[in-house]
Formats: structure tokens, sequence, C-alpha cells
């Protein structure tokens, strides 16, 4: 087989697959679900808003079923799944905003409910899901390049992940040989920025950008490529996707 075929089978491998998308309303889920259809796949997103669901299937067109779901609610969880029945690929790409500050004036409260969505939240979805996956099926779950390289401020943000990385490779184990991998992104522009003001979130983008050996932040569509190759590759399990634009050797 030369490169140009087996390039080939690759996009051809979710044509007709059913792909699952936590998270698929918006940001990297909504690209990951875009991609996906683009592909040849029937997508499913989810996610709490029901307005931005609806709107999110409307515009990513017929091969595109929207669910309303609750990711705080673990029996919301189960239910989900047991509707949704027999699929192929789950993508677990749900988060909050973002809450970058210093540990001694952290809200600990709202650091147990990022942890909620980020960790227990993905911890439930792989259990549901994992008995209604066919065979050779996946599931990619969301980590970030914090647990590897965190600044100040994002002791709570590089917890999350790490934990998240850990969580993949015991699952890959455990379900095995269900494939379990997390892609890892680094700076991304999405709506996790949303409580930043305009000013303060270009200059941001910018400086990162100046340091990057890419020489840009990512945006959703660059990291949600990332989901569809973890997908496709039968080979791959065990494994933190990292998508940072050299974060981690600049």
């Amino acid at each position: 087989m030369n490169g140009s075929e087996g390039s080939a089978r690759m996009r051809e491998r979710l044509r007709g697959k059913r792909v699952i998308v936590l998270g698929g309303s918006s940001g990297i889920g909504y690209a990951v679900a875009a991609q996906a259809v683009e592909e040849g796949a029937d997508v499913v997103i989810a996610s709490k808003s029901a307005e931005r669901v609806a709107r999110a299937a409307s515009e990513l067109g017929g091969r595109v079923e929207g669910r309303t779901l609750d990711l705080f609610d673990e029996r919301a969880i189960e239910a989900f799944f047991g509707e949704t029945g027999a699929f192929d690929h789950l993508a677990f790409t749900a988060g909050d905003t973002l809450q970058l500050t210093d540990l001694r004036t952290a809200d600990l409260q709202k650091a147990r409910q990022a942890f909620d969505v980020r960790y227990w939240a993905t911890l439930a979805a792989a259990r549901y899901a994992a008995p209604h996956l066919r065979e050779g099926g996946s599931m990619v779950l969301t980590s970030g390049i914090s647990a590897h390289r965190p600044a100040k401020g994002w002791v709570l943000g590089a917890s999350v992940c790490g934990a998240v990385d850990a969580l993949t490779r015991a699952l890959a184990i455990e379900f095995a040989p269900l494939r379990v991998n997390a892609v890892s992104p680094g700076l991304v522009a999405t709506n996790l920025w949303q409580t930043m003001s305009e000013q303060d979130r270009r200059g941001m983008y910018e400086s990162a950008a100046k340091a990057l050996p890419a020489g840009h932040v990512g945006h959703a569509g660059d990291v949600a490529a990332a989901y569809l190759f973890l997908m496709k590759s039968a080979f791959a399990t065990g494994q933190i996707h990292v998508v940072d634009g050299g974060a981690l050797i600049a």
C-alpha cells in the first residue's frame, strides 16, 4: 500500500460510524463534530444548554442529533448512554470557564465544581459509555499541557489535567481492547476565556504567539483534528496527544 492509499483509508474510517461528542455545542467539541460529519460520521452532540445544542445541531446539518445533558448529574449521564444505544467513538470535550487564581485566594467550592465537570463527569461518562461502544471503538478525553508545564495561577488547572492524564492511562488498561486516549491542548482561542476582557484576551494571545514555535495560538479546528486521528488510529491507546504549538519545548 502506498502513502496516498493509506491516507485515503484513514479518511474513510469514520464513514458510517456513530460518534458522540460531549460538550459538542461550542469550541473544540463543535469543531470535532464538524470534522467528523465531514468524514461521513453520524454525530450526537450533547451539552447542558438546550438553546446552544439546538443551534449547533442546526448549523452542523442533518447528520447531527442534538441532546441536552447535565454532566453534573451522574444519573442523567447513565440514562443518556442507555437511551443513545450502540456507538463507535466518544469524545469528551466539555469544560467550564477557566478560573486562574492564586491558591491563597482561590474559592475552593468553585475548585470542586471544576473537578466535577472536568474529572468526575469524564469518569462517569467513561463508565456508562463503555458497555455501549462497538468493537474497535474508542474514547478520547480532554486534558491540557498545564499538567506538564503549569504557570503561576494554574494550581487547579494543572491538578485537573494531571488527573485526566492518569485516568486516561488507567482506563486504557481497564477497558482494553477498547482504546482510550486524551488530547492535551495548549492555548486555544475558544470561549473558555470569555471571563477575560477583550483587551486582556487579545494581549494574552499576542504574547503567547510570540513565544510559540508555531507562531500563533491554536484554534478549535487545529485541536479537533487530533481527536479524529485518535479515533481512527487503531494502534493508539493510553496516549496523551499534545497539540500546543510547541509550548512544551519553547
